[in-house]
């Protein structure tokens, strides 16, 4: 079974666009129903790591929201830092999903039970399964829910909020 996913943030949770503001403040923009999909699947007792080349205060703000449990940001080596999370929670890739949208996460990808790029990502990331949705538009959310659905916990994993 997928106990742990790994998310990418820019490409994946994110369409890929940085904006600066007037400040020079970073912002991103986030899809509501990757999010849903999220809080959803730790409410079954799952785990979640964001593990992310870049550094943002945006990104540490969405992981509160959302109670992630690992976050991991200006990563050179993602699946060195998954490893460790591996270590940490007592699991093994077996139980590990991934999604990536670049040439930075084809080592975490390639070592995941399941492995996963949104319609956008690149033509050369070699994957399991490539989703219908783009990054930061519910390829999160479509993930979730065939990880789910392959586990036969969409029942209980959709009554969670009601």
């Amino acid at each position: 079974m997928i106990e742990i996913i790994f998310l990418d943030v820019d490409g994946c949770l994110t369409d890929g666009k940085i904006i600066y503001n007037v400040n020079g403040e970073e912002l991103k923009f986030f899809d509501v129903k990757d999010g849903y999909a999220i809080e959803s699947w730790l409410k079954l007792g799952k785990k979640v790591a964001i593990i992310t080349g870049r550094k943002s205060a945006i990104v540490e703000r969405r992981a509160e929201d959302l109670k992630i449990n690992h976050v991991y940001q200006g990563v050179g080596d993602k699946f060195e830092v998954a490893s460790e999370i591996l270590k940490f929670e007592g699991l093994s890739f077996k139980n590990a999903a991934a999604i990536g949208d670049d040439y930075n996460d084809y080592k975490i990808l390639d070592a995941v039970a399941w492995s996963f790029k949104p319609k956008d990502a690149i033509k050369e990331l070699d994957v399991k399964t490539k989703l219908k949705h783009k990054g930061g538009n519910g390829a999160v959310r479509e993930m979730i829910e065939m990880i789910i659905k392959s586990e036969n916990l969409y029942d209980e994993w959709s009554k969670r909020w009601l």
